[in-house]
Formats: C-alpha cells, sequence, structure tokens
C-alpha cells in the first residue's frame, strides 16, 4: 500500500524554560526561526509531504505575516494547538485521512537530516509505530528530590546499555495513530510512542541520530547554533 506522508509539526508551547521573550520555537539558528529551519528540513527531504504545523492560537498571526513577509512558501495547514501536546496532536489529526503515514515531530529539533528522514519514512511503511532511538552514554543514577531541594540515592543504578533516549519524529499509520488518540488524557502521556503503547500496538525502533537534539535551553540553543 503506498501511502501518503503528513507530519505534524507541535510548536505549541511556550519555551518557559528558555527564559525568552518569544516562544523558543520563533527564536533564531542561522538568521531563521527554528521552527522555519525544521519545516525546510522535511520540505526538502520529501517535496510530497503534507505538512501540519500546531502553534497557540496567540502566535498565529505572526507566523503568517512572517512566511508572507519573508516569501517562506511552505505549504502547510495551521491548526491551533491544545491545552497539552496531547490535545494539540488531537486536533491535528482530525486532518489526516486513514490509510497513511503521519510522523509528528518537534519543532524544536531543527538539526535531523534530511538523510535520516528519508531513511526513518521507509522503515516506517512497513511498520504500524516506528520510533527513533539513542543509546545514552552517562552513567545513570536513583535520586528522589526532597522538600528541600537537595537529593537523595533510592540505591538504583540502571543499566545504561539497556536505556534509549526516544526522539522524534515518530512515525505511524495514521489509523492507528488516530484510534490511539481516542483514549483519554494522562499525565503518562510524554510522546506520541507512549500513547500509542497504552493503547496495546506493538512499537518498532530504529536508529536516531546524536545531533537531533530538543531545543529546550539556553544552552541546548548555543549548542544547536554551533551545530547548524
Amino acid at each position: 500500500m503506498d501511502r501518503k506522508k503528513y507530519l505534524i509539526v507541535t510548536a505549541g508551547g511556550s519555551g518557559s524554560r528558555m527564559g525568552a521573550s518569544v516562544p523558543k520555537q520563533f527564536l533564531e539558528i542561522d538568521g531563521k526561526p527554528i521552527l522555519r529551519c525544521t519545516l525546510e528540513k522535511f520540505a526538502k527531504a520529501l517535496p510530497d509531504l503534507h505538512i501540519i504545523t500546531v502553534l497557540p492560537q496567540a502566535n498565529l498571526e505572526f507566523w503568517r505575516n512572517y512566511c508572507l513577509k519573508e516569501n517562506f512558501n511552505c505549504p502547510q495547514r495551521l491548526v491551533v494547538g491544545g491545552f497539552t501536546r496531547f490535545h494539540s496532536v488531537q486536533n491535528a489529526l482530525q486532518h489526516i485521512p486513514d490509510g497513511a503515514l503521519v510522523a509528528v515531530h518537534d519543532a524544536v529539533r531543527p538539526l535531523i537530516s534530511a538523510d535520516k528522514i528519508r531513511e526513518l519514512f521507509t522503515a516506517a511503511a512497513s511498520v504500524p509505530a516506528l520510533i527513533p532511538i539513542v543509546p545514552l552514554t552517562d552513567t545513570l543514577i536513583g535520586l528522589e528530590r526532597l522538600e528541600d531541594g537537595s537529593f537523595r540515592p533510592t540505591g538504583e543504578m540502571p543499566d545504561r546499555g539497556r536505556i534509549f533516549g526516544a526522539q522524534t519524529p515518530q512515525i505511524f499509520f495514521s489509523e492507528v495513530l488516530k484510534e490511539a488518540y481516542k483514549q483519554g488524557f494522562d499525565t503518562a502521556f510524554t510522546d506520541d510512542a507512549s500513547v500509542v503503547r497504552k493503547f496495546g500496538v506493538p512499537l518498532s525502533y530504529a536508529q536516531g541520530e546524536r545531533y537531533n537534539i530538543k531545543i529546550t535551553t539556553p544552552e541546548d540553543l548555543e549548542v544547536a547554533r554551533s551545530l547548524f
């Protein structure tokens, strides 16, 4: 089955941890908003991709005006984000048909390579849920945060050889993801993989990219600007 390709770019956050005057997806790398850098990467990798950009209501007009002013001709449907990332993806899924491949990607991961995007979409054509992962290299220590802000060891020393970090884009058969998102919201839903896993669909995994970082803090932004 030749499935059409869709992309949901989640840019609905406020970026409070960044401490900037604008949402982090609009901070600039190489003279362009991070969101634009991300969209350009996917549009160039897969020209036939149907893109849905999820933004806070307050930022829709700004982004429309930016695209017009800067002649950023990237075809995209703009969708208003929800209360959480879960609800934002729910809103976007209303515009995606069954029988498609749908990827969900964090807007603030602009460093993924075009080759990796194509590689992941090719692999996702044969499995209902594909998650890119990278191995963790730091030593892991189990700690409990106390009321005074200090930490107390729990005695847990997880085997880092069995712990991986999940990245995006996470890619799914659209009918699978749409059904999974009919579940009620759960605070344990940290990404799309956690939603689909609770729904009972087996997950498949693929090698991600070390530099496909999520820009969350000022330090992340500094690293991304150096790598871009």
